[in-house]
């Protein structure tokens, strides 16, 4: 039996994660066995993200304390929620990833700075190209320009050589 102090305790960390989280994502968790949420966690802590199972009592409490009563509906059943301080595009691939490898986790909801977010969405975000490849495209589209108008600029000068080297072609044969 779980003291009243220890359910304040854990209500603290729930609600201390909450508001260090920039992303959560609500998980139902029914049929993974402990190897499979295992592999999830580790998935996860090498995207800087946390899985934790909660009690929806003890969620809701927290959720109502930090301000985040819109994802109340959610805390039925097995829940899990996955934390992410930082960008959310890893987390949101890592469980897009685990929701096709594990056909018995789904998606209940996610939240994002202040947005109640649905499972689509989600999926959504999971498709967007990680900040590298972005940041290589948009290199690339910058680059095109630039790279058209030096063509430009080198033609007169490629085609004054070419005519000089024709002319001293033709002296050279006359």
């Amino acid at each position: 039996m779980i003291t009243r102090k220890q359910k304040e305790q854990k209500v603290q960390e729930i609600k201390e994660d909450m508001q260090q989280a920039g992303f959560l994502v609500l998980t139902d968790y029914r049929g993974l066995n402990v190897k499979d949420i295992g592999e999830l966690r580790s998935s996860l802590r090498e995207e800087g993200c946390k899985y934790k199972v909660v009690k929806n009592n003890l969620a809701k409490i927290a959720a109502k304390e930090v301000g985040l009563e819109e994802i109340n509906t959610y805390l039925e059943g097995p829940v899990a929620i996955a934390y992410s301080h930082q960008d959310p595009i890893p987390l949101a691939k890592a469980i897009s990833k685990a929701d096709k490898t594990h056909k018995n986790l789904s998606v209940k909801a996610g939240y994002l700075e202040g947005k109640l977010l649905e499972p689509q969405d989600i999926k959504s975000l999971g498709e967007i190209p990680s900040k590298e490849v972005l940041q290589a495209q948009l290199c690339g589209a910058l680059q095109g320009p630039i790279s058209g108008f030096a063509n430009v600029l080198q033609a007169g000068i490629r085609n004054l050589v070419y005519g000089l080297e024709a002319v001293r072609q033709q002296k050279e044969a006359g």
